[in-house]
């Protein structure tokens, strides 16, 4: 049975005028492998011989992403299935058959040539599982057999079936194009639990080198992607077996062979630690939680301390280490071009992740203020992944559970007893001491020492008691 979702409404109707048109047109590229594997896909692409030019006129809500390689997106407006018939705009990707050329920067080709043969156009995607097309209006028409509506060129079926992510053509020629195919392969495979095959996986040795020719930015988005779109774990252990980890992030190949103390590690080092971390994240975690889970643990190496063989039962340690993973994760985020907002939610769960192991003796304030940290769930979703993912213990975790039901919003965060406005008022000259008294009154609201500005006032006049100003000398 064919979809009924609006992108896929809204691509359909979109081929249809490019057929009536006496265009020919395709779904293209990841919809069909996702239709099928019986998946359904997140967006489609339509591949068409119809020109750029030939689109705009068409279709009166398209603008030009690639004017260049002849791709643009085309507004369509389908019904939402309600009773209403309300009308929503779905953007889809329209590409005119292309022949490229040579790819100088190894990203985009330096020319391209746009084309009328379908055949053409696939022989210059990446894999054989994405350079399948699929006729829309013959799946439509068999009600949603993709089998019997793709046409394939370059064996994509046999593949699929297979489990093989393979290159298409060349894959040396592939890889020299774009360089990020590379880890697009290893994305491909973890998502798929596939393999690479052998001439790709080989191709990918030989142009692991290249990867630093890709941009910072691409290549923290299909690392993010590999981190969230499911078999995290795996990925990363593809990339480092192509030797693409040490190009990308050598900081994480250091956590291979890190003893931790096996009283509170008994799975292994800190790389198989953070690896069952990864595989432990779902398809479609938030990118600042996995990237946390992949970081937690980055400041341990360079604060390995082997046990000291002159002090019975010494173990490993690792003093330090928040504090060290803090500086290197700030260092990769930077290098990786993340926006201010992840950096500071990555580095905060790096930050915090220790923290956890002093809950039941804290104060109730600090308590209550960790709790409150931006988007607790997170730094509670990592200490469970943690735990987990070593000694099992999840005491601290129900415990956090149970505090956060415990303790209402306005418990947590209440509107503050005392100001800065307060303060002067009472005599007090401003001053960087200010923080401290203010600091001093939360705490005692926080635990319930004072409940009225008076009393948070009066705490305030014991700790920090006014000096009576010196009257002048009479002259």
């Amino acid at each position: 049975m064919a979809p009924s979702d609006p992108k896929y409404r809204a691509a359909l109707a979109i081929a249809q005028t490019l057929r009536d048109a006496g265009a020919q047109a395709f779904f293209a590229g990841g919809c069909v492998r996702d239709l099928l594997l019986g998946v359904s896909p997140k967006d489609y692409d339509i591949a068409t011989s119809a020109t750029p030019d030939q689109v705009v006129g068409l279709f009166p809500k398209t603008v030009a992403v690639g004017a260049h390689f002849g791709v643009s997106l085309v507004g369509q407006t389908v019904s939402d299935g309600t009773a209403v018939g309300a009308g929503i705009e779905i953007a889809t990707e329209v590409a005119t058959f292309r022949n490229d050329g040579a790819y100088s920067d190894g990203r985009r080709p330096d020319a391209v040539r746009f084309s009328t043969d379908a055949r053409e156009d696939v022989l210059r995607r990446d894999f054989t599982i994405n350079g399948m097309l699929l006729d829309p209006l013959a799946y439509e028409a068999t009600a949603g057999d993709a089998a019997a509506a793709v046409i394939d060129y370059v064996h994509g079926r046999e593949d699929l079936a297979a489990g093989i992510v393979r290159a298409i053509g060349d894959a040396k020629l592939r890889f020299a194009e774009d360089k990020l195919r590379m880890l697009r392969a290893a994305r491909f495979a973890a998502r798929l639990n596939y393999r690479i095959d052998d001439s790709t996986a080989a191709a990918i040795h030989c142009h692991a080198a290249d990867i630093h020719q890709v941009s910072h930015e691409r290549v923290r988005d299909e690392l993010t992607r590999i981190l969230t779109e499911g078999g995290a774990s795996r990925g990363f252990e593809l990339l480092y077996s192509l030797g693409l980890l040490a190009r990308v992030l050598p900081e994480v190949v250091r956590l291979r062979g890190v003893a931790q103390p096996p009283e509170f590690h008994p799975e292994g080092d800190v790389w198989i630690h953070t690896m069952l971390l990864l595989e432990k994240l779902p398809p479609g975690c938030s990118a600042t939680l996995a990237w946390g889970a992949l970081l937690h643990d980055i400041g341990k190496p360079a604060t390995y301390q082997p046990p000291n063989p002159r002090v019975p039962g010494d173990r490993i340690r690792f003093n330090g280490h928040v504090e060290v993973g803090v500086r290197i994760a700030e260092e990769i985020l930077a290098r990786l071009r993340f926006s201010n907002e992840d950096t500071a939610q990555i580095v905060a769960l790096v930050k915090n992740h220790m923290r956890f192991g002093d809950l039941l003796e804290m104060r109730e304030s600090t308590r209550k203020r960790f709790l409150r940290l931006p988007r607790f769930d997170e730094h509670l979703e990592l200490h469970r992944l943690d735990v987990e993912s070593a000694h099992g213990d999840l005491t601290l975790y129900n415990f956090a559970c149970q505090q956060c039901g415990a303790d209402p919003a306005e418990e947590l965060r209440p509107a503050p007893l005392l100001t800065g406005r307060d303060l002067i008022a009472a005599g007090y000259r401003p001053s960087p001491q200010f923080k401290v008294m203010l600091t001093l009154a939360e705490d005692a609201q926080l635990e319930h020492a004072a409940t009225t500005r008076e009393e948070a006032l009066a705490l305030v006049q014991e700790r920090f008691p006014l000096i009576p100003a010196v009257p002048k000398a009479a002259s």
